[in-house]
């Protein structure tokens, strides 16, 4: 499925992986519109072919979901091989929660849960490292929905750190990165997440529904501006950041 941005552009699509029927975009998909950028929506586990080559895209985003990196199904096996392709081909690459645990996969480093059995589900605190303080200023608190983290293989930096799950940011070479984090609810997103997500609120270190929409209102306008930015980091030239101007509004 391919969604159009607001104004021409003769930008390629950037290519978002998703991983479930309803699964959204959300602020990164309107966000990246906003910065000129069609979206090419595919998702292999509905039987969604990937391409054999990112000629046609100008990066891809592989988005979060609720299986797991080292799940048996074929279409999780086939994104982490197929990473590979924009890997080999330089073009931007970033995976989102479950997208940045694949990442590392390909790379051949490891996915699974704390030792102690903790979840990251609710409002952390984000410190970025060296390597990280110097490409941007990060948020002090992002949003966490997951149970498992993943390690930092050879050749990767490390961009910013956590408690529990102390790798929450990474890169790889010039053009493939990776967060543990969620920036990309949108409110309406949030509040879906909180009430089909409330069996998992009992796990060790989860924080309550209440607890996820407070943080929001405290936490989420630093994290939606770093997203601003760290979209543009990621995807945009800097021919390109010159011509684009912030005027990003969330759509619920």
């Amino acid at each position: 499925m391919l969604m159009t941005p607001p104004r021409s552009t003769s930008k390629p699509p950037i290519l978002a992986v998703l991983h479930q029927e309803r699964s959204s975009t959300g602020r990164v998909g309107q966000m990246l519109m906003d910065k000129g950028f069609a979206l090419d929506i595919r998702r292999p586990a509905l039987g969604d072919p990937l391409p054999d080559t990112m000629r046609n895209h100008s990066g891809a985003v592989i988005f979060g979901g609720p299986m797991s990196a080292n799940d048996p199904e074929d279409f999780v096996k086939r994104e982490i091989d197929w990473i590979s392709v924009p890997l080999s081909e330089n073009k931007p690459y970033l995976g989102i929660c479950l997208g940045a645990q694949m990442l590392v996969k390909n790379l051949g480093g490891k996915v699974g849960p704390d030792d102690r059995g903790l979840t990251e589900i609710g409002w952390y605190p984000l410190r970025a490292t060296e390597h990280g303080r110097l490409l941007m200023n990060w948020p002090r608190m992002v949003y966490h929905f997951h149970r498992e983290g993943f390690s930092v293989p050879r050749g990767v930096k490390l961009l910013a750190e956590g408690d529990a799950y102390p790798h929450q940011a990474i890169r790889y070479g010039e053009n493939a990165w990776g967060v543990q984090f969620h920036a990309e609810l949108t409110r309406a997103m949030m509040h879906s997440w909180v009430v089909r997500g409330a069996s998992r609120f009992v796990m060790p270190n989860a924080q309550q529904g209440r607890e996820h929409l407070e943080g929001r209102m405290l936490f989420d306008a630093p994290l939606r501006a770093w997203l601003w930015d760290y979209l543009d980091l990621v995807f945009q030239r800097p021919e390109q950041k010159a011509a684009t101007t912030p005027h990003y509004a969330e759509a619920t």
